[in-house]
């Protein structure tokens, strides 16, 4: 009997950010937030001391008669950021700072507060300076592709898992349990209930969001679960773009479609299937002592000041859990890296591209020549 472990929870089709009005001279952009791979823009984007401003809703104590209570009240404010927090598990983006500004008869200037951000709520970021990196990403989500599902199979388990921008966003889990091949009627009973329950699961997500599918796996299972589709959900197959062989079925084959560069070559605006790209290519590079890669911060500091930085590539916390010092020094390398017209890449910490380069020290940079001289 096979086992299902299912985290399915359906999201609707993305349309994109909306950015409502840009008032660089004043360094404020206010923009709606559509859905989740919005909310992972704002949270690349928004940095302790930012202003921001948005609706929340604030516990007030109420005067009368007998015990004390209190209830909460919708209000907008405006804070100065402290912290940034991104929950996946429930869709909300936190963001904790000092209230700046709110009605004057709550009296909570200067009070702590945390504003949670979902889809559909509108904010405003204010910044001292807004760096091109930043700019592009928050451009770039208005017309972003929408994601994909990756389906990644072999005849022991599937995974599927729709890749947003932040990385793979795993939904559900199959696991075949198929008998030996000695016995072939059990085993094609127990294939066609594997296939039958992995097409529920797609099923389900393609009827929610519409997102176009690519199939992975080694061996035939691929094929086979595609033929089974055709014959059993002919509008789910129809949603099948790719059908792609990857050494590994679960969790491990969807990690191996992005870093081969499968994904990307399907949807050319796979940003995360871009960066465990970018840091394979670190990697490949470092291993074959060619000289034109370093990592470290002081290294690409270097660098970057005499303009050798051809692709900045930093990790996601190590911006953001920075030291004001080192932060400093961060930001003063992508300025660099911006000025001789580099490229600048934030990756994210939630998939294995951003953990490697974490274990590189949370920076690295692809060099325009080698240092070998």
């Amino acid at each position: 009997m096979e086992q299902v472990r299912s985290i399915y929870t359906a999201s609707g089709r993305l349309r994109g950010m909306k950015i409502i009005k840009k008032d660089l001279k004043h360094g404020s952009i206010k923009a709606s937030i559509d859905n989740l791979d919005d909310l992972w823009t704002i949270y690349n984007v928004i940095e302790k001391k930012d202003l921001v401003y948005a609706k929340t809703t604030r516990e007030v104590k109420m005067e009368g008669i007998g015990r004390p209570s209190s209830r909460r009240v919708p209000v907008s404010l405006g804070l100065k950021v402290e912290k940034v927090y991104f929950d996946r598990e429930i869709n909300r983006l936190r963001v904790h700072g000092i209230v700046t500004e709110g009605p004057k008869e709550l009296n909570i200037q200067g009070t702590h507060h945390t504003i949670n951000l979902a889809a559909n709520d509108t904010l405003t970021i204010v910044k001292e300076h807004w760096y091109k990196h930043q700019l592009d990403r928050m451009e770039k989500a208005v017309y972003e592709e929408e994601p994909a599902i990756v389906v990644s199979i072999d005849s022991d388990e599937c995974c599927v898992a729709i890749l947003r921008a932040y990385g793979p966003d795993i939904k559900a889990e199959v696991d075949s349990k198929l008998p030996g091949k000695l016995e072939h009627q059990k085993r094609e009973e127990a294939l066609k209930k594997y296939f039958n329950d992995v097409s529920r699961i797609l099923e389900g997500m393609i009827k929610e969001a519409g997102y176009k599918t690519i199939v992975v796996g080694p061996g035939f299972a691929k094929e086979n679960f595609v033929k089974y589709l055709k014959s059993s959900s002919p509008e789910v197959a129809s949603k099948v773009v790719a059908v792609k062989t990857v050494t590994s079925g679960g969790v491990a084959g969807v990690y191996e479609s992005m870093r081969s560069g499968i994904v990307g070559k399907v949807m050319k605006d796979a940003r995360a299937s871009k960066e465990v790209m970018l840091v394979e290519e670190v990697l490949a590079r470092l291993g074959a002592g060619r000289g034109d890669v370093v990592f470290g911060l002081s290294q690409t500091e270097e660098d970057a000041t005499a303009g050798a930085v051809e692709t900045l590539l930093v990790c996601d916390t190590k911006l953001r859990e920075a030291e004001d010092d080192e932060r400093r020094r961060i930001e003063e390398i992508i300025r660099s890296v911006e000025k001789k017209a580099g490229r600048i890449l934030i990756v994210s910490s939630e998939h294995e591209g951003g953990k490697k380069l974490a274990s590189l020290g949370g920076i690295a940079a692809t060099l325009r020549y080698s240092r070998h001289f």
